[in-house]
Parts: structure tokens; C-alpha cells; sequence
């Protein structure tokens, strides 16, 4: 049995707004019909940093992720991204949903990459790359081109431009979608388990530009089971089992010396 996470002491006050936070998640609720999958939740991401979430599947580590940009509704509690409460505004104590243009609006400043890369199959990787900032950010189509280029340049995929999603590989698919997320200059990053559809020998280079991404200061929040990326490039580690939070901390705490028997047992499994 998942120990409850009010009893944790590593997860924050979710009484507490953090000034130092980009991301506040204050006792985020979220049910799929009679099964709550996200109970109480509440962490912190200080701008700047990396936060990785671990757990086995079905833990809610994906949903609490898809609820930051409001991919996922939620049943009661709030997300703070850079002082804007994310698809809601508040009135007294309810929270009343946005407006599908305000919503837009507020993800245009969260950048999200997917496990499956989505692309749009009809486009080139530089076409791919400049929708966005194009269609929804009405920039010109120069500025986006060559914003597009050098995104390319920057995962590594400078000569495939002109490359259609079907003849790249599934680890280049992944690098221009990371390019296209990237091209809205967004202030977050959320990663859905991004290596978990790539062949072993494509994992590396899509996890060498996460790095590079987190040395260059992006805020990052990643869902993953890549124990070595979470222990070389995390900050903060969070632990998430039926819906609570475990255990979180830095690497060296959570990874390195667990204080709950469920964290230790998860990596035993995964190692």
C-alpha cells in the first residue's frame, strides 16, 4: 500500500506559494470516472531546474504531467505556471475552465514533447517546425524559417530539412519534434516518457539534447525510466505510486539512498 503523501515530509506545504517556483502544483486532484488517479498532489519546480518523475505505470505520472498545460482538466486544486493559474480562472473559492483561445494561449508558453512524436506526416521537418510559430504565433514565415533552421542545427538534424517524418528514424523524429516545441520559446518543458517508442540505439542522441537543453537552464519536467539521465541531469527526483507522491528530493537522496521501502523496491525493478 502507497504510503500517503501528506506524511512525506520531502514534498512541499501545499499551503506555501514559492516565489523561487516556475511550476507550483497545489493539491491537484484527478479522477477517470470512480478511479482517482492524481490524489492531492503537491511539488514545486524552482525555474532553471530539472524534475524527473519515476513510478510504475498506471502511477499518474503522465496525467499530472498533461494536467501543466491543461491536456487533462482537473477535479480540484491549482497549477501555477509563472503566476498564471493554468485553464482556469479563479472566482471566490471555484475555479471556472478558460476559453479554448485563452488555454492556447496560456500552452503556447509550455513546450511538450510526446512519446509518440507526432508530426505532422504531410510536412517536412522544417515546415513541421515553423507551424507553430507561424500559424499560431503569426510570426513571418522568414523569421520562422530561419528560427526553423537553426532549431534543426541544434538537435543535430541540420541536413534534413527537407526530410518527410516517414524518412527520418524514429530517434530524428523525436529530435525535430523536441526542434518544434522548442521553436515557441517556451518558459517549460514537459517530456512524456520521450525515449519509450525509440529503438535502445536511438535513445542516446535524443537524451544528449534533453542535456544540453538542461545545461542551457530550460525548466524541464520529464517523465521517464532512464535511471542515469534522472541520476546525471535531475535535480529534483520524484517518486509517484497510485496517485501520491512517495518520495522526492535530489538524485543522490532519492536514488541513492531511498527512505521508503516502495521507492526502493521500484528500483530494484528497474535496474
Amino acid at each position: 500500500m502507497t504510503e500517503p503523501q501528506q506524511n512525506n515530509p520531502a514534498v512541499v506545504d501545499p499551503t506555501v506559494i514559492d516565489p523561487n517556483a516556475l511550476v507550483q502544483i497545489r493539491r491537484v486532484r484527478k479522477s477517470f470516472g470512480a478511479h482517482q488517479v492524481l490524489r492531492d498532489i503537491s511539488l514545486s519546480v524552482p525555474a532553471g531546474t530539472v524534475t524527473v518523475l519515476l513510478g510504475p505505470s498506471g502511477s499518474g505520472k503522465s496525467t499530472l504531467l498533461r494536467c501543466v498545460n491543461h491536456l487533462e482538466t482537473i477535479d480540484g486544486g491549482r497549477i501555477i505556471v509563472d503566476g498564471d493559474l493554468i485553464g482556469y480562472r479563479q472566482a471566490g473559492n471555484k475555479n471556472h475552465e478558460m476559453t479554448p483561445k485563452q488555454i492556447a494561449k496560456q500552452r503556447a508558453n509550455i513546450g511538450m514533447v510526446f512519446q509518440k512524436f507526432n508530426l505532422f506526416p504531410h510536412m517536412t521537418a522544417l515546415e513541421n517546425i515553423m507551424e507553430a510559430p507561424v500559424g499560431v504565433a503569426k510570426r513571418s514565415k522568414s523569421e520562422s524559417k530561419q528560427r526553423a533552421k537553426d532549431l534543426l542545427a541544434r538537435v543535430g538534424l541540420a541536413d534534413f530539412a527537407g526530410h518527410y517524418p516517414a524518412q527520418l528514424s524514429g530517434g530524428q523524429q523525436q529530435r525535430v519534434a523536441i526542434a518544434r516545441a522548442l521553436a515557441m520559446d517556451p518558459k517549460l518543458m514537459l517530456f512524456d516518457e520521450p525515449t519509450s517508442a525509440l529503438d535502445p540505439e536511438l535513445v542516446g542522441d535524443v537524451l544528449d539534447v534533453m542535456r544540453e537543453l538542461a545545461n542551457e537552464g530550460m525548466t524541464m519536467i520529464v517523465v521517464t525510466h532512464e535511471i542515469g539521465f534522472a541520476r546525471g541531469v535531475a535535480d529534483q527526483v520524484v517518486f509517484m505510486d497510485g496517485g501520491v507522491v512517495v518520495e522526492a528530493g535530489p538524485p543522490s537522496e532519492v536514488l541513492e539512498n531511498p527512505q521508503r521501502q516502495r521507492t526502493r523496491n521500484f528500483l530494484d525493478s528497474v535496474k
